[in-house]
């Protein structure tokens, strides 16, 4: 079966199917990247808990950053915000995110209960 969560006409917020949760992509506002990697992160701790899942559960995590020379100060933020011990799979490349002011994008793939 699968579940969607806060569909849209384009999207859903969260798809879940077999154990896993799908979350859309996450942007954030702010001058920094580490103002845009919080807020994105913070969208994603509340997404997580409305999945079922947490932190903890991460799968892999793709990361777009606009600029890799912003790959530093999304480490700082990351790199705090992930729980010892369970970092998941990630990947990070640079894009042409769909706003100019966006620095990154985040897409998390997560275990749910």
């Amino acid at each position: 079966m699968i579940e969607r969560i806060d569909a849209g006409v384009r999207s859903s917020k969260i798809v879940k199917h077999n154990g896993v949760a799908y979350l859309s992509g996450q942007v954030g506002e702010g001058e920094t990247i580490q103002e845009q990697v919080k807020i994105c992160l913070g969208k994603i701790d509340a997404l997580l808990e409305q999945a079922g899942s947490s932190r903890e559960q991460m799968l892999r995590v793709t990361i777009w950053l606009a600029d890799m020379s912003d790959f530093a100060g999304l480490n700082e933020v990351w790199n705090a915000w992930v729980p010892e011990g369970h970092a998941p799979a990630r990947a990070c490349g640079e894009a042409k995110l769909a706003r100019a002011e966006l620095r990154v994008e985040f897409i998390v793939d997560a275990a749910y209960d």
